[in-house]
């Protein structure tokens, strides 16, 4: 009886696909249309957007210091809030007039419901009877979620011109109404100009003389300026409703409003009062190169196209300009973001078009032209699967996803060239026809492949879980590289087994003159007539006439050198390798090889611990951008006035623009480097990572942003020295101003580098505790620290009045009613509102200018009231209240509802290590003696970030070994060659820490670790066509030796399957390496070309580095170092550790049956 060979299988699948061709056909071109249709479609980014689980709750209480918010706001709302379940931490800030609490909840958490929890318990402290009230109703606590993306702004719009303010204002608010009915944006701010407000300006001593009161004053407008309903007239069958008008229609009208009336004698307001209608206090300057403008701050909505909406606005401006907008206004665009992500986007994309040319242009020389074209078509096809995937699961096209595209380029031709060369094989050797070669050749390699993109989808599963921000921001590399590796699986098992099926010839035949001729003719005739009147689609005329020459290229020179290649040098290459795998089998070699790669692998290890140790190599966390904004966030102390603030901001400005406009810099007047500088005081000038979601009005921050051009307008100049430059030239200049000069944020937020928390009870113990601790660190000179900062202080100026109860209380006074007095003569009382065009304006009371702010007149005014005898009295508040000036807190900071204060500071120039100077730090810090015993010190931000990360990328790569390792025991039924590929893993790190040693190139955790989780699974891939198709080999041979399944080969034809598997999977082992590093090294290098341009323009654009090289060159070096190794260790380590071992096997099994033998 003979047994049925392995080789007499045929898959289901993949024989239905064969039959149903037409299906198949149809298949591919919806899926070709839906893929083209979501990469246009979908929305464009640089980065994918975070959403945290963050609950943000703002509080707005005007006139109150740090401690009186503390106290009256986030102390009470903590109490609540640390009830709740699913809560990791609680932040705050109080500051004058404001409170900012941050809820953050588990990762799992539905943001929604985390929102509504908070509300619930904000309400129920809100209905306490002790909670403060404003304005006549109870302050309003916030709740709100916030994403990164809506708090940044991606483009500013400038207006500038001979108008006044308020008209500028006015053209603003046009374009504001136009931008925010776009479905893309969130809220367009308007800056550098205020909101009106109906000013009514008491004078103190009239008031005084008068005997009028404040609340006379505001109970008049308040009950004077009032249209009312009072109900239904019913006469004569009718039913009237009956209005009371008394709104005023103009801000003059309330001059003769009476206050009050004694005795026939009427006080009016504008007998005690100015009435304006102006601009409210100033609370924000905008500048762009210097000159004043009106500027609008445009956010786009979470999940949305930037891309979209930036054209979408530009048509609206253009469209403003041409219609409605004087020509003598200027309007501007600056800051645009969407070209940076365009650009990003289109450089990626262009990777991708140069890896595939690069691919399939060794796939001909390998497989032949016809068999190269086969396996390229799983390119786009998996590559449009993919995006049609990706695109229905709402994921935006940004560059996370674009490198899973690219990293997938070489690992997704795998399976095609497995099909396709199983075909062939079955074709030319046994003579089967193309439909039966199919069928088999399918059958036969469909469980193998199945099994080895599960192995490497394997490697990225845990990935698939990673938990908090980065998790979000890197997830879509593990999902993107399972999607591309699932959508080739696809593509090889059902399209490219039609494809073969129909087309596949075993000899690669010329191609006859006349049938090239016409063939080049009639593409190049299409191809010219499109270039010359295709307009915008003249690129693809470009493509069709290029395809004609190299049609010709092809028949005339590329064909030969393929046949060659094919003939001889790989016939030479297979030869050489079989020569140099049976030596390396041979005597004592097995052993000297395998012991000799293990003393490489320490060796690499070694060196990478001395180099790290020696500073050589560095230690990042996140790719170290080079900056495409340079932004100088500048702080004055609490306290200071908005004009005091903008005077020195100005003076910074024109440092900063004197170096932007060096002439390095400058060519023909045109600055290449920098596009464009704009500047914000007050509102707009906080920092998004730290004062994200705040409405506080921030009088004392100012903000200078300089955007730079893209990447390949920059002449090759390095934005970061630029940074430098600015950072050195506002160094030590302004003493008491904190001026920090950052770049734009690459990734998600992380803290800052050094970040030292210290925890207490005592605020002024704690802030005196860190300054002690700066001055300590900074005699240290720690190299690495930039500048070392406090996030909070006691300077914030502050006056103490404090209130005689019992001369009070004789006189009818109560201690709330000096503090109202005060507060209404300084803040003022809202009482009302005047509508204008729709539009609501305040209606505030409060003293005039020049006797607001004077100390005398306040506190010498009277207070006016009646006693219990119906009689005015007037008392003085200087009888009964004497002041003193002090100082308070800037801030006060809870963290979990305890107090901290944190010192922090970036990294100096150059310096990038932030765990070196951290730990320089801690020891350093031993021998500091002035920390009282109550306060706790606590090194976090980014390394305490950094640690969690790189705890998780650890036990990722572990857990994707463990899950590889159970699925390949399921595969081989064995626990020996699941291990031999497991050592081929670790012993892949030769190239890894080998090439990061040699190079002296940074280990950046994040990039570097992915790139190592990646190699794993490409070489499992490799380990596992190589091994199983020995075991194959092998158990062919024990069929023709009619041994038994549990049998070993004799010594020498084990031996002659281990050479001849390596022989065999050679070539698909070298093209898999091969088309992954060549896939990858367009970005490894930087080497960027343009072939849209190419095409369409006729200038390829070609230009050396750019933000994706920085960001993910790293990851791409690491897995070409480890594949160069991983190749040679797959080709001769693995075969020699298989070999090793199954001699073992049988060596141990000998021994057995001897010892049996005996013992019978």
């Amino acid at each position: 009886m003979t047994k049925i060979k392995k080789t007499d299988k045929e898959f289901k699948l993949s024989s239905w696909a064969i039959s149903n061709k037409t299906t198949m056909y149809v298949a591919i071109f919806l899926i070709l249309i839906l893929g083209i249709s979501a990469y246009f479609s979908m929305p464009r980014e640089d980065f994918p957007e975070i959403k945290e689980t963050k609950i943000y709750i703002s509080t707005l209480y005007p006139g109150n210091t740090a401690e009186d918010i503390e106290k009256l706001i986030t102390d009470p709302l903590e109490d609540q809030l640390k009830g709740l379940s699913g809560v990791v931490e609680i932040t705050s800030t109080s500051q004058e007039d404001y409170s900012m609490i941050i809820v953050e909840f588990d990762d799992d958490m539905d943001v929604e419901v985390a929102k509504q929890r908070v509300k619930d318990k904000l309400d129920t402290e809100k209905a306490s009877e002790d909670w403060p009230t404003f304005n006549g109703a109870k302050v309003d606590p916030n709740a709100f979620d916030l994403s990164m993306s809506e708090e940044i702004p991606f483009l500013n719009i400038n207006i500038s011109g001979d108008y006044p303010l308020q008209k500028l204002k006015e053209f603003a608010e046009y374009l504001q109404d136009e931008i925010e009915d776009l479905n893309e944006v969130k809220q367009a701010d308007i800056r550098g100009v205020q909101d009106r407000e109906v000013e009514v300006a008491v004078d103190i001593y009239k008031m005084m003389a008068m005997q009028v009161s404040f609340n006379d004053i505001v109970g008049a407008i308040q009950n004077g300026n009032i249209t009312s309903s009072a109900g239904n007239l019913i006469a004569s069958g009718q039913r009237r409703t009956i209005r009371i008008l008394g709104e005023i229609e103009k801000p003059s009208d309330l001059k003769n409003f009476v206050i009050k009336s004694e005795k026939g004698n009427s006080i009016y307001l504008k007998d005690v009062a100015t009435i304006s209608f102006k601009e409210k206090d100033k609370t924000t300057f905008a500048r762009k190169d210097g000159k004043l403008v009106v500027m609008l701050d445009v956010k786009k909505r979470a999940g949305k196209n930037m891309v979209a909406a930036a054209d979408e606005i530009k048509i609206i401006v253009d469209k403003a300009k041409d219609e409605y907008f004087p020509k003598n206004l200027e309007v501007s665009i600056t800051n645009d973001l969407s070209d940076k992500t365009i650009g990003q986007v289109d450089d990626l994309v262009n990777n991708i078009i140069f890896g595939i040319i690069l691919v399939v242009t060794v796939l001909m020389f390998f497989l032949g032209f016809k068999n190269a074209l086969f396996v390229g078509f799983a390119i786009p096809m998996s590559m449009f699967m993919s995006l049609m995937i990706l695109g229905a699961m709402g994921y935006t096209l940004n560059t996370m996803i674009l490198f899973g595209l690219i990293m997938g380029l070489g690992m997704l031709v795998d399976n095609g060239i497995v099909v396709v060369e199983n075909v062939y094989r079955l074709m030319d050797e046994e003579g089967l026809s193309r439909i039966e070669a199919a069928k088999k050749g399918i059958g036969e390699i469909a469980f193998p492949i199945i099994i080895s993109t599960v192995t490497t989808v394997a490697a990225f599963v845990p990935l698939g879980l990673w938990p908090g921000l980065f998790g979000q921001f890197m997830i879509y590399f593990p999902i993107t590289l399972s999607v591309v590796l699932g959508s080739s699986l696809v593509v090889a098992i059902f399209f490219n087994s039609v494809l073969v099926s129909q087309f596949m010839t075993t000899e690669d035949k010329d191609m006859p003159i006349k049938r090239i001729i016409t063939i080049s003719a009639i593409v190049g005739l299409f191809g010219i007539v499109i270039l010359l009147v295709g307009g915008e689609y003249r690129g693809l005329g470009s493509v069709m006439v290029f395809t004609a020459i190299m049609l010709w290229v092809y028949r005339l020179f590329l064909r030969k050198a393929a046949n060659y290649f094919q003939k001889n040098t790989l016939v030479w290459l297979e030869n050489t390798y079989e020569k140099t795998l049976k030596a390396a089998l041979s005597g004592w070699k097995p052993i000297a090889i395998t012991v000799g790669t293990f003393i490489l692998l320490f060796a690499a290890f070694g060196g990478f611990g001395a180099s790290v140790a020696s500073q050589r190599t560095k230690i990042e966390f996140f790719p170290d951008n080079k900056p495409n904004q340079v932004v100088v966030y500048i702080e004055y102390p609490q306290g200071t006035d908005i004009d005091e603030t903008n005077k020195i901001t100005k003076e910074i400005e024109q440092r900063v623009y004197g170096i932007l406009n060096q002439e390095m810099y400058m060519d023909n007047g045109k600055n290449f480097m920098v596009e464009s500088a704009v500047s914000q005081v007050g509102e707009g000038a906080g920092n998004p990572q730290t004062d994200g979601g705040s409405a506080a009005e921030m009088p004392h921050k100012g903000k200078i942003t300089a955007s730079m051009r893209q990447y390949k307008y920059r002449r090759g100049l390095d934005s970061e020295k630029l940074r430098q430059k600015v950072q050195e030239a506002l160094t030590g200049i302004y003493p008491g101003v904190l001026i920090s000069v950052e770049k734009d944020a690459n990734g998600p937020p992380a803290g800052a580098p050094i970040n030292i928390e210290l925890e207490g009870k005592d605020y002024e113990e704690l802030i005196a505790t860190a300054e002690k601790m700066r001055a300590f660190v900074n005699s240290k000179n720690v190299p690495g620290v930039d500048e070392l900062k406090i996030d909070v202080n006691k300077d914030k100026p502050s006056m103490k009045v404090e209130v005689d109860r019992k001369k009070a209380g004789e006189l009818g006074v109560a201690t709330g009613q000096v503090g109202q007095q005060l507060r209404n003569s300084i803040f003022g009382a809202k009482a009302g509102i005047y509508k204008e065009d729709g539009d609501d304006y305040d209606i505030n009371v409060r003293f005039n200018e020049d006797i607001r702010y004077n100390k005398s007149a306040l506190f010498n005014q009277t207070i006016t009231f009646r006693d219990n005898t119906g009689q005015v009295k007037a008392v003085p508040i200087s009888a009964i209240a004497k002041q003193s000036n002090s100082s308070g807190f800037s801030a006060i900071k809870h963290k979990d509802t305890k107090r901290v204060v944190t010192v922090y500071s970036q990294l100096a120039p150059g310096y990038v290590d932030a765990a070196a100077v951290v730990n320089q730090i801690k020891e350093e810090m031993k021998n500091f003696t002035e920390k009282p015993a109550s306060i706790r010190i606590d090194y976090t931000g980014q390394i305490e970030e950094q640690n969690k990360q790189q705890a998780f990328l650890m036990g990722a790569f572990f857990k994707g070994l463990a899950l590889i390792f159970f699925i390949l025991i399921f595969q081989f039924n064995s626990v020996s060659k699941p291990a031999i590929i497991m050592i081929a893993i670790f012993l892949s790190f030769i190239g890894v820490f080998g090439g990061i040693v040699i190079t002296g190139s940074s280990f950046v955790i994040m990039m570097t670790m992915m790139g190592i989780i990646s190699l794993a699974g490409i070489v499992v891939n490799n380990g596992v066509v190589l091994l199983d198709y020995t075991q194959l080999l092998i158990d062919r041979k024990k069929e023709e030796l009619d041994l038994e399944d549990t049998a070993y080969l004799p010594k020498e034809y084990l031996f002659e399957a281990v050479v001849k598997a390596g022989k065999a999977r050679l070539r698909p082992v070298l093209l898999t390496a091969i088309t992954t590093i060549l896939g990858l090294i367009p970005l490894a290098i930087g080497l960027n070309i343009n072939f849209f341009t190419l095409f369409s323009e006729f200038d390829a654009n070609i230009y050396m580095g750019g933000d994706n090289v920085i960001f993910w060159g790293p990851l791409a070096w690491t897995v070409i170092y480890g594949l160069f190794v991983a190749t040679f260790l797959t080709l001769v380590v693995v075969p020699i550790l298989f070999y090793l071992i199954t001699q073992l096997k049988m060596w141990i099994k000998g021994s057995k049956s001897l010892e049996n033998l005996e013992i019978r």
